[in-house]
């Protein structure tokens, strides 16, 4: 197969840096059996269906009762289909019940099913010390000691843990003030405002922002929050090629000369909604062509820091500061605090006047209760190292902790030759797993071998790029990391048993 290096060329006068990225096509034997795979597993779900219709094999499924068989139906069997004979198998992948702080290392309850996935038990053990491969500690912030811990102890006597109110009623304290006040100074925006739910951010903000008569252009690959809040917001959606300009520009291009559809008119607005970093293909934003398009086609950018804001850049501040760009250059920046700042909510940035407008318009501003205060307080201690501010160099530390970890993670990876997706310095690991059946057989094999992945099939990813995704963190040792890239190859070549019955 062919190495891509970045899918299409680049403009790189635009660039500081070199941009890297590659994504390795899939091999034809290898999309062949893993079509070939999820035949075999169709045909099999079809043959446990006609042996649950006669009631032969036990059907655990919600189905209608016999006198609603004249009604609209409440399920849909082929809908259900998927997840009843394919999801099933594996979905003790999934869920596990963690019971210490979600760390470098955590303990799992351990749970058994007597029923092939369909329910679970906890057999009152816990799995102690598993690596760590699948949050978004990408700061390693998420700790139950330390100075964030400590703050958030002191906010918790200060203040309680609930607000019980919105930010306009009686919900206001003066430590949502003081975080908003660092969030702009931070991202080096005129202003910010937080919300308490990262995925509300986006779709609570969007249809504030744009509606009827509006014109959005979004990348492929953007999180299901922007795609829901472009819908929500009732206006015209437009899908680019991932990370492609040529295919962004065309999109501007024919929004400019042909306006909208039937009366031709001028669009109202233009919004380009992008992602710092990919969360399932650890690819980066090309923000200095997208600026460039924007500039040039005089239309809106939306940019979704969610994982790249504290696991980029220089100083922590996202694919802004990562390409060495203005802030200003971004109209909407939004974020979240529950990646690299092991918070929770999200935050949007920008000039004073579209923040105004959306303390007034936003339902996610107007009808959410307030953050938690020792939410809130976690959040600017973890900004406050982030920007040296606490009188410390840990928050360079842990910045440099990461980006030394995620080149030597990726480069230990690709030499046991994995194929790798994404760019060089993007925390989020694609590694390819393909075939549907190496996805339970991945995550249960690396369990038992005290590892804890994120393995990820279709719907989630096209059905031939099945993959195990690694987040690393500034937390992981350098031994950590060995024993998970060793114990992946071992993985792979072991023959394991790869399917629940």
């Amino acid at each position: 197969a062919a190495l891509t290096l970045s899918n299409v060329p680049y403009n790189t006068s635009l660039y500081k840096r070199p941009y890297v990225e590659s994504f390795e096509e899939t091999p034809l034997l290898v999309a062949v059996l893993t079509y070939m795979g999820y035949g075999i597993l169709t045909v099999f779900g079809y043959l446990r269906d006609f042996l649950r219709h006669w009631n032969i094999e036990k059907c655990h499924v919600a189905k209608e009762r016999a006198e609603q068989k004249d009604f609209v139906p409440l399920y849909q069997d082929f809908e259900n289909f998927y997840t009843r004979n394919l999801y099933m198998r594996i979905r003790d992948n999934w869920n596990r019940p963690i019971c210490s702080v979600p760390g470098a290392k955590m303990d799992l309850v351990q749970r058994v099913s007597p029923d092939y996935n369909w329910t679970f038990q906890h057999t009152g053990k816990v799995v102690k010390d598993v690596i760590n491969m699948g949050s978004y500690n990408y700061l390693g912030f998420a700790e139950n000691n330390g100075a964030c811990a400590e703050a958030s102890l002191q906010a918790t006597h200060k203040y309680g843990v609930g607000v019980s109110s919105t930010r306009c009623e009686m919900g206001n304290l003066n430590i949502h003030e003081e975080m908003e006040q660092l969030v702009a100074r931070f991202l080096g925006v005129e202003s910010a405002m937080a919300f308490g739910m990262g995925f509300a951010t986006n779709s609570m903000n969007i249809p504030a922002l744009t509606g009827k008569g509006c014109l959005i252009l979004s990348d492929e690959l953007n999180h299901a929050s922007l795609v829901l809040g472009a819908r929500l917001s009732g206006s015209t959606i437009r899908v680019f090629k991932h990370n492609n300009m040529q295919s962004l520009e065309k999109l501007l291009r024919d929004a400019i000369v042909h306006g909208q559809p039937r009366t031709h008119r001028p669009w109202k607005k233009i919004l380009i909604v992008v992602e710092g970093i990919y969360s399932m293909e650890g690819s980066i934003v090309r923000l200095p062509e997208v600026i460039a398009l924007k500039k040039r086609y005089k239309a809106y950018l939306y940019l979704d820091e969610a994982h790249s804001i504290g696991a980029l850049g220089p100083n922590g501040r996202g694919v802004v500061d990562y390409f060495g760009l203005d802030p200003k250059d971004v109209d909407i920046m939004m974020g979240t605090f529950t990646k690299s700042f092991g918070a929770a909510g999200g935050y949007i940035g920008g000039k004073k006047d579209l923040i105004d407008y959306l303390r007034k318009h936003s339902h996610s501003a107007l009808y959410a209760t307030s953050m938690s205060p020792p939410v809130v307080q976690q959040i600017i201690t973890s900004m406050k190292i982030i920007m040296g501010e606490d009188g410390t160099k840990l928050g360079a530390d842990r910045l440099r902790q990461l980006s030394e970890n995620t080149i030597y993670f990726r480069q230990r990876l690709r030499e046991m030759g994995f194929i790798i997706y994404g760019n060089n310095d993007s925390p989020v690991v694609p590694l390819m797993l393909y075939m549907p059946a190496k996805i339970g057989a991945f995550g249960r094999e690396m369990l038992k071998r005290n590892i804890g992945t994120v393995v990820v099939g279709f719907p989630a990813t096209p059905i031939i790029e099945s993959r195990a995704r690694f987040c690393i963190s500034a937390a992981h040792t350098r031994e950590m990391l060995d024993k998970v890239s060793l114990q992946s190859i071992t993985v792979k070549k072991s023959p394991v048993s790869v399917m629940s019955p």
